[in-house]
């Protein structure tokens, strides 16, 4: 049996004793898993808790978390610093916050590389411009020298993936990747995170608000509500869903079939009492 690059029991993240994750548990293997819920269920916190990146003022308690093959709660920062990017990577929203403006492309796809590897410049600049290269970038070899400023937003977005990907890391986390742009890109940016993972036999957690892109290329979906992991379920049985709050999520999804109609109402009340009154 392959071993989870994600296991989390009891994960649970409070701010001045407040909860906002409240006791969820699941794992994650070499397999693309969705994370869906509303704004303010605790996706992209449960997400950054993965990456050791929680802010200041958060608390995070867990009865276990393993991160490809270690144990999260016992980590020092040294150790967080050297499994991120080379074993753990994360793709942001918004490449025009997420980009450095004052270096040049090249240089920050090639700083993962000079951070875990031992490789000469050459085989750096070499492998970077493969990278590029593999996200559907056109001409690498001038694109190194450009600065994020000059790139569109899908663009930039490949870029993020590039860095993201360039030391090989086994679980790529992505939040909300393709809010920043538009539909037609939202589905290339898709498709092409898709394609990698699969080639490079990664594990994939997508962070997203797009049931429909998720049915398309997720695996299996956790959907989060204030705090608490809700359902699972296959993502191609989303159309079906059995748990009243997804089955609203799907509903609300745009479609032509419902343009210009209300979109549902979630009876909360009900759905409180069905989850044990939390």
């Amino acid at each position: 049996m392959e071993t989870n690059l994600i296991e989390a029991q009891d994960l649970h993240i409070t701010s001045a004793g407040q909860t906002l994750v409240d006791h969820i548990s699941f794992a994650i293997g070499r397999e693309r898993v969705a994370l869906v819920g509303e704004s303010g269920s605790g996706k992209s916190l449960t997400a950054r808790s993965l990456m050791g990146l929680l802010a200041p003022g958060l608390h995070m308690q867990a009865s276990r978390l393993r991160v490809a093959d270690s144990d999260a709660l016992t980590l020092s920062e040294a150790r967080w610093s050297r499994l991120r990017g080379s074993r753990l990577a994360m793709v942001m929203q918004d490449p025009k916050y997420a980009l450095n403006p004052v270096r040049t492309i090249g240089w920050q796809v090639e700083e993962p590389l000079r951070l875990h590897q031992s490789l000469s410049r050459r085989a750096r600049r070499d492998k970077v411009c493969e990278m590029l290269n593999a996200v559907g970038l056109p001409q690498p070899r001038q694109l190194m020298d450009r600065y994020p400023h000059q790139l569109s937003g899908g663009m930039g977005q490949r870029v993020m993936l590039a860095i993201a990907l360039i030391a090989d890391p086994q679980l790529l986390i992505a939040d909300e990747p393709t809010s920043a742009l538009d539909h037609a890109m939202r589905d290339q940016v898709l498709t092409l995170i898709r394609r990698l993972v699969d080639e490079r036999n990664m594990g994939l957690l997508l962070i997203s608000h797009d049931l429909q892109q998720v049915a398309e290329h997720c695996q299996q979906v956790l959907v989060m509500y204030k705090g608490r992991l809700i359902d699972r379920l296959p993502a191609s049985e989303l159309a079906n869903a059995s748990h009243p709050y997804t089955r609203t999520l799907w509903a609300c999804r745009p479609n032509r079939a419902t343009r210009g109609q209300p979109l549902p109402v979630l009876d909360r009340a009900a759905l409180e009492a069905v989850d044990g009154g939390h």
